[in-house]
């Protein structure tokens, strides 16, 4: 069954939304994407892009344009943090020539997929906050709270955490909170700064760092365990203070930056389980859910645009391809399931990682060492089967 020609609605004009309403604009559809902001806008801070992530971008033609504003990383640098002494270093540029792993601003790959939606034909529906979706009827059926509804023949959850799409399929689903807390700031970043990601690791802590929008930026993401929880969102605004005490033991290269920060936002990190359920068919249409709406994943393994853009390819794809909706929907869960609860999973494993203490740290940073020297290249062959998937290939 072809979807050209058929008209389909998009919830939340994020990396998820922007992304599959061109893939299947591109099929020929009549897509819609209705957004709640009053113009596409991503505040934001970084967002690694990884080889998985790139191909869905290229296969959309917007190869050009992430090259444009991205950097691409040349190594990823694990380090102890109170001196700041490599533990292990994967020089991608060596080990990984035909692979890019770039650095983009978040607000610079939500503007490029706005211009890829909108070049493909999609119509963008702003300043349109969702109050419900009911899955009970013939048709998916969308209200607004400014009043009036929308009952398209395919719905497609792209909202994110708080998806309605989700909701109305699961009904209300409790986060478990990780006792894990984070902070993003972005600061001016220092002359000849090198394309790396550094993380510097300590017991109940770590922080990562690296370059944006061509050296100008430094991106910083500082994750702290804690016992209390802060309210889950982007949007919290904490005292530098904060930040920069909570990691003052941490190496003088750290502290300089930190020392930059004059604005950053605190959020606490929640694990939600990946939706058992994406899809539901109607008597006359039906809903599916992808991106955060489906999989939300820690911030650990830099893969959830990677998941939202995969997603999209394989929605468009599938659905494309079948002559029964039912049966491409039931395909989307299908290829899609197994794999992210996989990156899920190891997001989750290098939390616990990267915050090792006492002698396990001890133990586990010289075994990344003495690896590192021996087969630098097994670290990264370990992730093969993550960096190295394409699903834009048959």
């Amino acid at each position: 069954m072809s979807v050209a020609g058929q008209d389909i609605t998009v919830l939340g004009a994020g990396i998820a939304g922007l992304a599959v309403a061109q893939a299947l604009a591109m099929q020929g559809a009549h897509v819609t994407v209705i957004e709640q902001a009053k113009a596409v806008r991503e505040v934001g801070a970084g967002v690694q892009i990884s080889p998985n992530a790139a191909v869905v971008l290229q296969a959309l033609g917007l190869g050009a344009g992430l090259d444009a504003i991205a950097s691409r990383a040349t190594a990823i640098e694990l380090r102890a943090a109170r001196r700041g002494g490599l533990v292990l270093r994967l020089d991608l540029a060596r080990l990984r020539p035909d692979q890019a792993y770039r650095f983009v601003h978040r607000a610079d790959l939500i503007d490029l997929l706005a211009q890829g939606a909108r070049a493909a034909g999609v119509v963008l529906c702003l300043d349109q906050q969702v109050q419900s979706v009911d899955l009970g009827g013939a048709r998916p059926r969308v209200s607004f709270t400014k009043g009036g509804d929308a009952t398209p023949k395919l719905l497609i959850g792209a909202e994110g955490l708080k998806s309605k799409t989700h909701l109305a399929l699961h009904g209300m689903v409790a986060p478990y909170f990780t006792r894990q807390v984070a902070w993003r700031a972005l600061i001016p970043c220092e002359p000849d700064a090198a394309a790396v990601a550094e993380v510097h690791m300590a017991a109940g802590r770590h922080l990562v760092s690296y370059p944006l929008r061509g050296g100008r930026l430094r991106n910083i993401v500082a994750v702290e365990e804690r016992n209390h929880w802060v309210e889950e969102g982007w949007s919290q605004p904490d005292d530098p203070g904060n930040l920069q005490a909570a990691f003052q033991t941490f190496c003088p290269r750290v502290q300089g930056w930190l020392a930059k920060v004059q604005q950053t936002h605190l959020w606490g990190l929640f694990r939600h389980p990946v939706a058992a359920q994406w899809a539901k068919t109607l008597p006359d249409g039906a809903a599916v859910i992808l991106g955060d709406a489906a999989h939300p994943t820690l911030p650990f393994l830099a893969q959830g645009a990677a998941m939202a853009l995969e997603d999209a390819w394989v929605l468009a794809d599938v659905l494309s391809r079948s002559d029964d909706r039912a049966a491409a929907l039931a395909e989307f869960q299908a290829v899609r399931l197994p794999r992210c609860r996989k990156i899920v999973a190891a997001a989750n494993g290098n939390a616990r990682t990267y915050h090792l203490g006492g002698i396990k740290r001890v133990v586990a940073h010289a075994g990344l060492r003495v690896g590192g020297k021996l087969a630098p290249g097994f670290a990264l062959q370990r992730f093969d089967w993550l960096y190295g998937h394409d699903v834009t290939k048959p």
